[in-house]
């Protein structure tokens, strides 16, 4: 049994109008819990599961913790997913949601990891929200269904925060034989912490996360995004808060469907930076989703 679905691949006329070039959107926002990570993080779980663990242990401010949440339900697996005092009501709402134990520890991801790292034992799998190599191969299986389709493309936008869906993609590029295909990795302003990597030439811890775009709130890029970014054609784009949350309204407008800023940096690149793109006649953009925004939200954002 997998935990995550095979999504929809859609041509997308408004984003490949607003790029002036096709835009073909690998939809995994529709994922049952609102993100991406559940086919990593699905992943992970059930290999835990099927060596004998009793429990999951998670640290995450959202998405992450959301998906290991709802494997857990799925496997009948308690979990407890440890949270730092940043997290919104939302994402321990929707984590509690699906029967988790949420625990709030410390002023930042780091110190909610060291603490769930703490209550491990014998009987528990520690599911790391983006480290690992088990959720890289979960989260490369979204370019083995876009090979399957028949689609050809020449470019992959996608957004960075610790990495771990960089490293499915190009995972996944490489094992249908696209690894010379180019990732564009997309940041926001405050959290471009792979950016920073890259221009210095070794991983740059960030002194803060002063984007709004928390998902994508890692101070310090994983050394396989690192690394990647050192070895294959991989392509940095920072874009500003608002362009992430004007693109993610607009995109409810074009598509029906709401997106955390953390997603839309990606959508971004079509809707306001479309020269990113212009060396490319077909990008597939991954809509990595995202449940912790609402629409509210997001309107008060572009208000500010």
């Amino acid at each position: 049994m997998t935990l995550h679905l095979n999504t929809p691949l859609l041509e997308s006329r408004p984003l490949s109008l607003a790029a002036g070039r096709s835009v073909w959107l690998k939809m995994d926002a529709l994922q049952p819990p609102g993100s991406f990570k559940i086919r990593g993080i699905g992943a992970a779980c059930e290999h835990h599961a099927s060596s004998g663990k009793r429990r999951f242990i998670s640290s995450s401010g959202g998405n992450a913790g959301i998906a290991v949440a709802y494997a857990g339900r799925r496997l009948s697996i308690p979990v407890s997913v440890f949270v730092p005092e940043t997290t919104t009501d939302r994402a321990k709402a929707l984590i509690r949601q699906e029967g988790a134990e949420v625990i709030v520890h410390g002023a930042s991801w780091q110190e909610a990891n060291e603490r769930a790292l703490s209550a491990l034992d014998a009987e528990t799998a520690f599911i790391h929200p983006f480290d690992d190599p088990l959720l890289w191969a979960g989260h490369a299986t979204m370019i083995d269904e876009v090979v399957a389709s028949g689609l050809s493309f020449d470019a992959v936008a996608l957004s960075v925060g610790g990495g771990g869906l960089m490293a499915g993609v190009a995972q996944g590029l490489a094992r249908n034989d696209l690894a010379h295909v180019p990732i564009i990795a997309v940041e926001t302003d405050g959290a471009a912490s792979l950016a920073a990597a890259m221009t210095a030439g070794w991983r740059v811890q960030l002194p803060a996360i002063t984007s709004i775009a928390t998902s994508l709130g890692a101070r310090v890029v994983s050394e396989r995004a690192f690394e990647l970014a050192q070895s294959r054609a991989v392509e940095s784009v920072i874009v500003q808060d608002r362009a992430a949350v004007e693109a993610c309204l607009r995109f409810v407008d074009d598509h029906r469907v709401l997106v955390e800023p953390a997603c839309g940096a990606t959508l971004a690149l079509a809707y306001t930076h479309p020269a990113s793109l212009a060396r490319f006649e077909r990008v597939l953009m991954v809509v990595c989703g995202g449940a912790t925004a609402t629409l509210a939200q997001l309107q008060s954002w572009q208000a500010a």
